[in-house]
């Protein structure tokens, strides 16, 4: 039976703890189990690829084959024709981050929950790793204004919006408002080979119910019936309502396309001892823990850019 986080972080603590301060390192086991529960707290990285690294910067590597590599059959005869598989790389560089956060021995004490307390915050805390993680691989952007209110989060790491916009295939809508031409105008900036079935829109909720809501109201003014799965899958490919998706943009991609590194080098800490423990009464936890995203194939994505604001 898989290790529940809970578990993960009562086993780190309890195993690595010394005078009352834990080091924290998970194993390679616990590491991914950690990562894999994290993903889980979001609709579209539970459906992205995942990958665990040792290295904190390295390559990925991706294999495929050409079309129409088909060739006549000759008796006895050979041509010295042969296929062979294309091999390549794409390139990850991790970055450190930390989730910090505190208790009080006194909220401890006062909360009916008691100690049950401390594992229901923890809980919350993890899960906020994931939520986080998403928000950063979404719209994570180096350069990013220091002005920006959330210039510290921001700055961490190029996300897949920035990335897919500066190298896959972008369709401005220039502010127009709501149409089918939105989505079949993406779908057609993709080479054919990538319409396979496995693509899939990625929105706000407000934008996957501004659709909704224009697709009822032509039903209601032009007359005729809207199937359910029509309102849900533009162009008959799916959608999935990533709330950290900004709510101008929508991306059409697959999502093993995109993909999450992380390393091994993972710390829960946590510590009831030190003088700002002593002095404040309180403990301190903090998780640690490496991460990039990065896009396999940025030829077979594409992003659809200033859509109108919603109404």
């Amino acid at each position: 039976m898989p290790i529940s986080t809970r578990g993960i972080i009562r086993k780190a603590a309890d195993t690595l703890t010394t005078g009352g301060v834990s080091s924290g390192l998970l194993n390679p086991e616990q590491s991914r189990q950690f990562m894999r529960q994290a993903m889980e707290a979001t609709p579209l990285t539970q459906l992205v690829r995942h990958e665990m690294r040792r290295a904190r910067s390295g390559e990925i590597d991706k294999i495929g084959i050409a079309g129409r590599i088909l060739r006549g059959k000759n008796e006895n005869a050979d041509d010295g024709y042969r296929a062979k598989p294309n091999f390549g790389q794409v390139d990850y560089q991790t970055v450190a981050v930390r989730l910090p956060w505190e208790i009080t021995e006194e909220t401890l004490r006062e909360n009916i929950e008691g100690q049950g307390l401390e594992a229901t915050i923890t809980n919350l805390m993890t899960r906020q790793v994931g939520i986080d993680q998403e928000d950063l691989c979404l719209n994570g952007d180096t350069a990013t204004d220091s002005s920006d209110p959330d210039y510290d989060f921001l700055k961490l790491n190029d996300g897949w919006v920035k990335q897919i916009a500066t190298g896959g295939h972008v369709v401005d809508h220039a502010s127009a408002g709501m149409s089918l031409d939105v989505f079949y105008k993406a779908l057609r900036s993709l080479p054919n080979k990538y319409n396979n079935g496995r693509l899939r829109w990625i929105m706000s909720p407000h934008r996957q119910q501004e659709w909704e809501r224009y697709i009822l109201d032509k039903a209601v003014t032009v007359g005729g019936i809207i199937s359910d799965r029509r309102v849900e899958n533009p162009c008959s490919i799916p959608a999935i309502a990533a709330p950290a998706m900004p709510d101008d943009k929508l991306l059409l991609v697959d999502p093993k396309n995109l993909i999450v590194v992380n390393t091994y080098d993972m710390k829960i800490r946590k510590t009831t001892e030190g003088k700002d423990a002593v002095m404040q009464d309180k403990r301190f936890y903090v998780i640690h823990f490496d991460f990039d995203a990065i896009v396999e194939e940025l030829d077979a994505a594409a992003i659809v850019t200033n859509l109108n604001a919603l109404t």
